[in-house]
Parts: C-alpha cells; structure tokens; sequence
C-alpha cells in the first residue's frame, strides 16, 4: 500500500461534506483521504495536489476530481485556474507518506542507505546533501534546534562541519555514522529521528509552506467552510493550533470592544482528536498524529 491514511473516518466527517460543495485534498498521497470524499460527495468538485510525481500513480478516475502536481502554496492560483472563487472545506494530512519513507532512494529514512535527499518534489529545490555539506555551522545548529529539537544542537552541528571537511557526507548511513558519537545509545534512535525531521523541514520549507497554506485559506473557505488539518509533530501542531484559535502564528488573541475573539476560524472541538487504540494496532505510524478542525467565521 502506498500510503494508509490517517484518521480517515474522522477527518472525512470533519469536512460536513455538502451536496454540490467544493472541497480540496492538499495532500493527496495514495489517495486514500479523497477517495473517502468522493465517496461521500453527491456532485460537487474535488481539487487534490500533491507534488510529488509519484503520487500520480495513484490518481482516481473521477470527473469530480482534478488532481495537481504542484506543492499546495501554489492553493490560490490553482482555484483562480479553475475558476473557483470559494470551496466548502480544506484537508491536509500533513508529513512524509508511508510510501515516500519506505522507498529507499529518497533518503527519508535513516534505516536505509541512500542519497541525502529527502525532497518531497525530487525535481526541484535543495537536497539533504546540499544541507549537510553546504550550510554554515550556525545554520545548522539553528535547524536542529528549531526544527528537531535537538538538546545539543550545537555539538551536533560543529561535529558535522568538521567531518565533513575530511569527506563529503553523500549517503544517510554516512551521516548516521558522523552523529554516533552526539547520540546517548539509550535514545539514539529517536534522536537520529529528530535529525532527519530537522534536515527534512529544511529541505522543503515545510513550516513556511504550511503558514502560507493557513493564511490562503482565510480568503478561499466560504463562511461555514471546515479547515481539517492532521499533523504528526509538535512544530507543525504549534502552528495549526495557534492559528485556528487566535488567527496568527504565535497565538496572540485579539478582542473587539465587547471582548469578542477577532479571528478568521472557530476551532471546533476543545481537544485535540488523535487516533483510536484499534487504528494505532493497525497503522503503527498513526501514533504522533493530531487532527484540528475549526470553521470559517
């Protein structure tokens, strides 16, 4: 399977899928969430993006579906194309598909041996590789501490400037070498995880593209429209969570004169919705996601 999708039933319900309505998969993958959409829908039209080229493979035949090969920051200038001036509701499932994580080549995984890649869309942008080898000290160190979280970033990043120096770090199992020694062999794996989670959101810009995304989606979900986001770590849920409640980033909330929230979506539930025991026995790398909804004002 190219990709089991997460909180399947319960993101898809999220949506209050309306009759003739207009939705969006920004993260169409295997196809698994929009497949449940269309199944639900009665007419209606369906947009999908995904930008990496595999995902194509997985495309489903239906009239109702238009499915792009772009990244989803390019949101607003695929439903200007399509002559869509408001949709119904938005889902993103956000992170790496089971199948990009499985597939050794693309370097998203430190379990198998390949070329630092790790870009989402293999055509464009900078590799891993490039990270690794090219960037300063101090911008690594600010990558592992932002993005992984890493509590000796600073270690970590002077360990891997100076042996790269002697050889260039090509492969995943290279770098895993080089950062043994900043491991506690305890933790090690999860650690060697937070890394490849830094590298990763560096490479594709994951966190700028995912505030790009919320902000487009206060001018294109009509009044009433579901904003349904899953994420599977704490930067990512951060940045969803802060956004449905107060309508910016760092979570600030603004009130009118009557002490009235100003903000452009209502989150829907008080709690975060994550995965059932029995969906976690079945897909073991549902266990980090968090699903969010909230409605347009």
């Amino acid at each position: 399977m190219y990709h089991s999708p997460v909180l399947l039933g319960e993101s898809v319900e999220a949506l209050a899928i309306q009759g003739g309505g207009v939705y969006v998969d920004v993260t169409f993958g295997g196809g698994g969430h929009s497949r449940k959409i269309l199944e639900v829908m009665r007419g209606g039209k369906l947009i999908a993006f995904d930008q990496d080229a595999d995902a194509l493979e997985n495309k489903i035949e239906d009239e109702r579906l238009e499915l792009v090969n772009q990244n989803f920051k390019y949101l607003k200038n695929y439903l200007k194309l399509y002559n869509i001036l408001e949709i119904n509701g938005l889902l993103a499932d956000l992170g790496v598909s089971s199948h990009q994580f499985d597939e050794p080549a693309r370097g998203f995984s430190f379990r198998e041996n390949a070329d630092l890649d790790m870009r989402m869309d293999a055509t464009s942008g900078i590799s891993a590789k490039e990270v690794v080898n090219g960037y300063s000290q101090e911008e690594l160190k600010r990558i592992f501490k932002e993005y992984g979280e890493v509590r000796n970033a600073g270690y970590l990043a002077s360990v891997i400037v100076n042996k790269r120096s002697e050889k260039e770090i090509q492969k995943t199992h290279d770098l895993i070498e080089v950062i043994a020694c900043c491991a506690n062999r305890k933790t090690e794996v999860k650690y060697f995880a937070q890394v490849f989670q830094a590298i990763r959101i560096e490479v594709n810009k994951e966190l700028d593209v995912l505030k790009d995304l919320l902000n487009q989606c206060v001018d294109v979900i009509a009044t009433t429209g579901r904003l349904v986001v899953i994420s599977y770590h704490s930067l990512e849920d951060r940045l969803v969570k802060n956004f449905m409640k107060s309508g910016n980033f760092e979570g600030v909330l603004s009130k009118d004169l009557y002490g009235n929230v100003l903000r452009p979506f209502d989150p829907l539930y008080s709690k975060v919705i994550v995965p059932s025991d029995d969906e976690l026995v079945r897909n073991k790398r549902a266990r980090s996601a968090k699903l969010r909804v909230a409605v347009k004002r």
